[in-house]
């Protein structure tokens, strides 16, 4: 066998400090967004966005179970925490005419054409339902207060121990495939309510 030559990379030292003056600039510019991000939105920012996970996480799980990989879990919890954490534009849009219509379609189907219409539809449906017919005290007392996020959080740990339980241990809830994307959602769930409680007692 012959002799393997590599060839060392020569590097200009004007060329490493062009890039490193770069790097610098990134960083800077990345500390500065996040400064002015935080001096507008605050911590308030922070609670949004994760509002807005944690919904996006309860539909993914409602859909999961009701589509792929059925769980031992009671999903059917899912429906109401994505109730109280739904963000307020989504959810008044939901509860004005798009909501009762997309509600008056899913109830049609259901009575008329029940062959129709997917069993993996009937959570999605009931969901409608809840938004659009809820009462004033459920739809703005309870849910703009802290009550609605401590609902939240008690679902999303019923949830997790029962996902914790169902997949043999908190391991294997680590381990199995099906197992890492429903225990990340659901800690996604539990992170919202967690984050809203202290920002609002503390």
């Amino acid at each position: 066998m012959g002799r393997i030559d590599y060839l060392a990379m020569r590097t200009d030292p004007a060329m490493d400090d062009l890039i490193s003056s770069d790097i610098f600039e990134l960083k800077v510019a990345a500390k500065r967004l996040f400064d002015h991000a935080t001096q507008l939105g605050g911590l308030g920012s922070g609670t949004t966005f994760l509002k807005w996970t944690a919904s996006l996480a309860a539909i993914y799980l409602l859909l999961l179970d009701r589509t792929n990989w059925r769980t031992n879990m009671l999903t059917s919890l899912l429906v109401p925490y994505v109730f109280f954490s739904l963000p307020s534009s989504l959810f008044d849009m939901l509860r004005d005419d798009f909501g009762k219509w997309v509600a008056f379609t899913a109830v049609v189907l259901r009575l008329f054409f029940p062959r129709h219409f997917p069993e993996w539809l009937e959570m999605p449906g009931s969901l409608i339902l809840l938004l659009t017919v809820a009462p004033h005290f459920f739809a703005h007392t309870l849910r703009d207060r802290w009550i609605g996020v401590l609902i939240c959080l008690l679902i999303g740990c019923y949830l997790l121990q029962q996902h914790i339980r169902a997949t043999g241990g908190f391991r294997n809830s680590l381990t199995q495939t099906h197992g890492i994307s429903n225990t990340l959602g659901i800690v996604l769930l539990i992170v919202f309510p967690v984050w809203a409680l202290v920002l609002h007692f503390f």
